[in-house]
């Protein structure tokens, strides 16, 4: 897809959706020998989130797994849209845009695996992680450079935020 088109699609996003493992963590789970579970987030997805927000837009995570560690950090971005346990994702966003009143084409998605394909066709901005499967590279319209958990929400986010013309949000000022 040209570089036109993505900006195009980016200036219509209005929700920023994301699956969890993969994209806003680098895909490894840390087990301790009491069973707990934990992922490492990256800080500047989570400033993607703020940025995001401060330009209107809304935020949501959508994962397969159901995790503690998740709905903590969810709680601490103040994400609007937290869905846990989900084994149909495109229903899961037919459920939001019915609620929300949002159309497919004002969403976008960033997924990394097979359990992301069918969402990333019908979304209005689909994107993947540097580190993406193919199956979610062949599907996804914007490609980057960042791996998972490393900082590609961000990237994705920083994306959207240029393309609607509000890159100074939240930037420091020269002295």
């Amino acid at each position: 897809m040209k570089l036109a088109e993505l900006l195009a699609r980016a200036r219509r996003i209005r929700l920023v959706l994301t699956d969890c493992d993969g994209v806003l963590t680098d895909g490894g789970v840390y087990y301790s020998e009491r069973g707990e579970e934990m992922k490492r987030f990256h800080i500047r997805d989570g400033m993607g989130v703020v940025r995001l927000r401060e330009c209107g837009i809304a935020t949501g995570i959508v994962t397969g797994e159901v995790s503690p560690s998740v709905r903590t950090r969810a709680a601490k971005l103040q994400i609007e849209e937290l869905h846990l346990g989900i084994k149909d994702k495109p229903a899961c966003l037919a459920e939001i845009l019915a609620r929300t009143g949002l159309r497919a084409e004002e969403v976008a998605f960033i997924g990394d695996d097979t359990n992301d394909v069918e969402i990333l066709r019908l979304v209005g901005l689909s994107a993947c992680p540097g580190d993406a499967t193919s199956f979610a590279r062949a599907e996804a319209d914007l490609h980057c450079q960042t791996a998972g958990g490393h900082g590609c929400f961000r990237e994705l986010a920083e994306f959207i935020i240029a393309a609607q013309g509000r890159e100074g949000v939240n930037q420091p000022h020269a002295k």
